[in-house]
C-alpha cells in the first residue's frame, strides 16, 4: 500500500500488527503478529501481497502450531 488510504471510506490507514482468523478444512486457525494497514477511521484491514502468501504457507504447510487453544461455542439457533 503506497498511498495509505483506505479503499473502503478513504479514511487513513495506519501499519499494525494483528491477528488473523481463517477457517479451514473444518477448523478455526488464528495467526498472530500479522502486519497489516488498518484504517483509524471504519477499521477495514488490508495485506501486502508477501503478507497474504505468508498467511497461506503457514495455513497450508500443516506446520505444528506454536500452541493450541480451546474456545466455547454457543448457539443462537435454538
Amino acid at each position: 500500500m503506497l498511498n495509505n488510504v483506505c479503499s473502503v471510506c478513504g479514511g487513513h490507514e495506519v501499519h499494525k500488527l494483528v491477528t488473523y482468523t481463517q477457517w479451514y478444512e473444518g477448523r478455526l486457525v488464528i495467526i498472530e503478529n500479522v502486519p497489516a494497514w488498518v484504517c483509524e477511521q471504519c477499521g477495514e484491514i488490508a495485506y501486502e501481497p508477501d503478507v497474504v502468501d505468508r498467511i497461506l504457507n503457514v495455513i497450508w504447510s500443516g506446520a505444528e502450531p506454536v500452541r493450541v487453544i480451546e474456545a466455547p461455542v454457543y448457539d443462537l439457533g435454538g
